[in-house]
């Protein structure tokens, strides 16, 4: 079994490290390059980069930042925010990140999905889906930064992902997003048993509780982290010696 990661979210507004809770109530968490040449030391396996605006307001690419970021840190990071085209996804990627992620324009658009896969790899190519819950064991998913629902169960749309060439499943739980009260535990599991590629769990970390919970009852293979990293609540050596006290295989 692969080692499970541990990813620092880096949500960017403006040129800053921002946080939210439930999608909204942003407050700064510092200057993205400074965030991941410091994640990079404290041990992170990957970092997450969002420009969390960018699909909902048309806003163009954010590669200056991962080529700023390239020189700074050394662990794979992922970007994405508004991307469209597989022009798009290609600066990207020159310019330094490891992979991209696509949420709205897969959504509009899922011949994108397979486009990308086949131009850059499969292992490139990660589809965010933003998911809420709207009733028992069913979650909707949520386009434009978790602003436009759209009808359709997010387990169903994971399974077509997969089919489409997608990588990789960053699931955002829309209803824990940012209140540090626990990964959607159910939605994660739902999700990961109904494909065969990884996916990171995403939304409402507080504590290492939660993170091992994700990474075992919801089969994540990756835990996003953002508040409890960005405000010192926890280091990710003090994550990732936790969870390998309590057996769950991680890069220490």
């Amino acid at each position: 079994m692969p080692a499970k990661r541990i990813i620092p979210a880096l949500d960017i507004n403006n040129g800053r490290v921002v946080k939210c809770v439930k999608f909204e109530n942003m407050r700064d968490a510092g200057d993205p390059v400074e965030r991941a040449a410091y994640y990079d030391q404290a041990g992170a396996d990957e970092l997450v980069f969002l420009d969390i605006t960018a699909s909902h307001e048309r806003r163009g690419i954010i590669a200056d930042l991962a080529a700023q970021v390239t020189e700074e840190a050394f662990i794979p990071f992922t970007v994405g925010g508004g991307l469209k085209t597989t022009d798009e996804m290609r600066a990207i990627l020159a310019a330094g990140a490891d992979k991209i992620f696509i949420n709205t324009s897969a959504f509009e658009n899922p011949p994108l999905i397979a486009e990308g896969a086949a131009q850059f790899g499969v292992q490139c190519i990660v589809v965010a889906i933003d998911a809420k819950q709207r009733g028992a064991n069913s979650w909707e998913v949520y386009l434009h930064g978790g602003r436009t629902p759209t009808k359709v169960d997010a387990v169903e749309w994971a399974a077509k992902v997969e089919e489409l060439g997608a990588g990789e499943i960053l699931l955002t739980s829309m209803d824990g997003d940012g209140t540090q009260a626990g990964y959607d535990l159910e939605l994660t599991r739902a999700v990961a048993e109904a494909v065969n590629i990884p996916v990171i769990a995403s939304g409402g970390a507080g504590n290492i509780d939660h993170i091992y919970d994700a990474l075992t009852v919801g089969k994540a293979e990756a835990a996003l982290v953002a508040s409890i990293v960005h405000y010192g609540k926890y280091t990710i050596r003090q994550i990732k010696e936790e969870l390998h006290e309590r057996g769950v295989e991680v890069r220490l």
